[in-house]
């Protein structure tokens, strides 16, 4: 029983790695100028991480057979706390804090309303998308913030600084994060109930699992993440404005399902999401590079993505 998922789960990996270099390639062949020049490279490694950051966290609530479409809104809010606690106190340890302790507790609520309240994650997620999209835009009242000052401190340069003036910082803490959730997907108790509660909730309840702590702690870990991706984008720019993460929502929900996780819940792939962010993240500048308009851009989009799932349905029925 162990063996057919595993199995699935390689053919899963193989067939997005596939999809990636074979778009790569096509942006090569078609513009090797662009493509293969350092300078391109340096703008995915700048941008891309914060998608991906959110896309991977997005795929446990995914694995578990849920949904959660609030966390830009609640980057945005936490975004908003890390900017107005730094200008108060001049504090970036304190801004980081209360940021990341924000964002789990918008998590926590959603738990709430989910695991407690026994409401749709959908709807209501939903509810807290424009709950804290309209909090947000309340308490700023449409004004940014400026984080210039944040650039003399240590944690600007831990979190968003150039490695050897050429890597951004938060490239690796993409790949950090992405490791942190394999292992915790792969090689963790608590990613081996994860998978258990997506397939089946009553069987993993008869197992002793608790499933309320399971999906409670999954709620809480994306809130946590949607304000680290906050902090991390706030810190690029050295600035807040109210409108922040409204982008990240499809762009992190097409990586997971690019990426192959399935959204009947119980099977996951931090890999294949991990690649998925980095396709989203290349495609709207390679489909510039090689010289198609962007009206172009979300008609790949629709079409990569309804390959993808269907490549994925089609190996998960035969695999079944």
């Amino acid at each position: 029983m162990l063996k057919k998922p595993l199995l699935l789960e390689h053919k899963l990996d193989l067939s997005i790695l596939i999809v990636f270099i074979s778009i790569f390639l096509l942006f090569i062949i078609g513009n090797p100028a662009v493509f293969s020049r350092f300078d391109i490279y340096y703008s995915f490694m700048s941008t891309i991480p914060f998608t991906a950051i959110l896309a991977m966290s997005v795929t446990l609530i995914v694995v578990l057979g849920m949904m959660d479409l609030s966390f830009p809104s609640v980057l945005a809010f936490a975004s908003w706390i890390f900017g107005t606690v730094f200008t108060v106190t001049g504090s970036m340890p304190l801004a980081v804090i209360s940021s990341l302790a924000v964002g789990t507790l918008a998590g926590y609520l959603n738990s709430v309303l989910v695991v407690r309240i026994g409401v749709p994650s959908l709807v209501a997620t939903i509810g807290s998308m424009f709950f804290w999209r309209g909090a947000v835009n309340v308490v700023a009242r449409g004004k940014g913030i400026s984080l210039v000052a944040a650039q003399d401190t240590f944690l600007y340069k831990l979190f968003v600084g150039r490695l050897g003036g050429m890597i951004p910082a938060q490239f690796l803490w993409m790949v950090a994060v992405a490791v942190f959730f394999w292992v915790l997907l792969k090689r963790h108790r608590y990613g081996a109930h994860l998978l258990f509660v997506g397939d089946n909730e009553q069987s993993a309840e008869m197992m002793g699992i608790n499933v309320k702590k399971v999906k409670t702690i999954a709620f809480m870990q994306l809130g946590a993440f949607s304000a680290f991706a906050g902090i991390l984008s706030t810190l690029e720019v050295t600035y807040f404005w109210p409108s922040q993460g409204q982008a990240y929502l499809m762009a992190a929900l097409a990586a997971v399902f690019i990426g192959g996780t399935s959204v009947f819940g119980g099977m996951g792939t931090i890999f294949g999401t991990f690649m998925g962010a980095l396709i989203i993240g290349s495609l709207e500048a390679g489909i510039i590079s090689i010289g198609l308009s962007g009206f172009w851009i979300q008609f790949i989009y629709g079409l990569i993505i309804m390959a993808s799932v269907s490549v994925y349905a089609t190996l998960l029925r035969k695999q079944g």
